[in-house]
């Protein structure tokens, strides 16, 4: 499914943004996150063995709530999945991202000896509200 030229524009800029994984028990887990675009695909930067990371790693169905900043009424959600997970530039995307979201280079939150990964969302179904 193709990314609209409105979802488009929230994704590149520091829009606010829920992952929803699914636990092994079946349960629902959500996380806020920072987001991003290749053009194509939705793209989450995250940690290896964080819990939605290791979700993925079972069951690499996702859905995702992106709100416009100017107005979170606003919203797009995408359900979709994840189609790759590599370390492969992501800690020069972490960079971006904390560019985008705070201005400055990322703090490591956690510390540095992380190993950071890219998840790339392959949208599947795109809803809107606003």
């Amino acid at each position: 499914m193709k990314l609209t030229g409105e979802l488009l524009t929230l994704l590149r800029q520091p829009s606010i943004c829920y992952i929803a994984t699914t636990m092994a028990d079946g349960s629902p887990q959500m996380t806020q996150t920072w987001v991003d675009t290749d053009g194509e695909h939705v793209i989450i930067n995250s940690v290896q063995g964080y819990v939605k990371v290791r979700n993925i790693e079972r069951d690499p169905r996702v859905a995702i709530a992106i709100s416009d900043p100017a107005n979170p009424s606003r919203y797009f959600q995408v359900r979709g999945r994840v189609i790759e997970t590599t370390t492969d530039g992501a800690g020069e995307h972490i960079e971006l991202l904390a560019q985008r979201y705070l201005g400055t280079p990322y703090p490591w939150y956690g510390g540095r000896d992380q190993v950071r990964v890219m998840l790339v969302i392959e949208p599947e179904k795109i809803s809107s509200m606003g």
